[in-house]
């Protein structure tokens, strides 16, 4: 690949479980050490070279739009809320922005606090160059998600495949930290059955897609061990700023 890929943060959720914080404010912009979640992010981006960046909306969309960023990134916006009335959910919401993203591309949700990680190029350059349509990043079982959400086949060379693993497998599960990099192709037929662009505003979660791929042996993963919350309770975030 000649230049960096765009990126994705989901910024659309309502924030429930964080209320009253979120009441006024939404929730990638509550503040972590001193910066926004959203704002963490952005200058992540920035350091690994990503000038493209889309942000979908719903709630206190105008906040996010008008909030500081750093400069040399440039951010396009899809405004689920205004466009359909709520949020369209993670794949409903990425089929929505496609149009606005590379071939290739980095997603993940502004709600979490992940100070370490690097948005590697070598990362996306390994990706661009494999036949996977996702590479995930998974991290440690947080004591919210004790189960974990997908496996890792054990592989002497190459991808790690992530694995769709049955309720009563014994093997061990990791969490999803939403992080991740896909190819426009996961959208698609087979794999997706919204039309390019999500014209209908049609909801759908993105599990199920990366599910499907996992069973044909098409999406790799890695285990990601560095610093990583999912920003999910008013505790969580008062734990982060003690």
């Amino acid at each position: 690949m000649s230049s960096p890929a765009t990126a994705m943060l989901l910024a659309a959720g309502r924030g429930e479980r964080m209320r009253p914080l979120t009441d006024g404010c939404p929730k990638p912009l509550l503040k972590v050490q001193g910066k926004s979640l959203l704002q963490w992010h952005l200058e992540a981006l920035q350091c690994s070279g990503t000038r493209q960046v889309v942000i979908n909306t719903d709630w206190l969309a105008d906040h996010i739009v008008q909030a500081p960023h750093p400069a040399g990134l440039h951010l396009r916006y899809s405004h689920e809320g205004r466009d359909f009335g709520g949020a369209l959910e993670t794949a409903g919401g990425i089929a929505r922005a496609l149009p606005l993203l590379d071939a290739v591309f980095w997603v993940l949700a502004a709600d979490v606090f992940t100070p370490g990680f690097e948005f590697s190029p070598s990362a996306l350059e390994r990706f661009a160059a494999s036949d996977k349509l996702a590479h995930l990043w998974l991290v440690p079982n947080p004591a919210h998600n004790p189960a974990g959400d997908f496996g890792l086949q054990a592989v002497a060379t190459g991808p790690t495949p992530a694995l769709n693993l049955a309720k009563d497998d014994p093997r061990p599960r990791f969490t999803f930290s939403t992080i991740g990099l896909y190819r426009r192709a996961l959208f698609a037929p087979p794999w997706c059955d919204i039309a390019p662009g999500n014209p209908q505003g049609i909801k759908a979660a993105l599990a199920p897609l990366l599910r499907r791929a996992m069973d044909q042996g098409r999406v790799s993963a890695e285990l990601y061990y560095g610093p990583w919350t999912d920003v999910g309770t008013p505790q969580r975030l008062a734990e982060l700023n003690a």
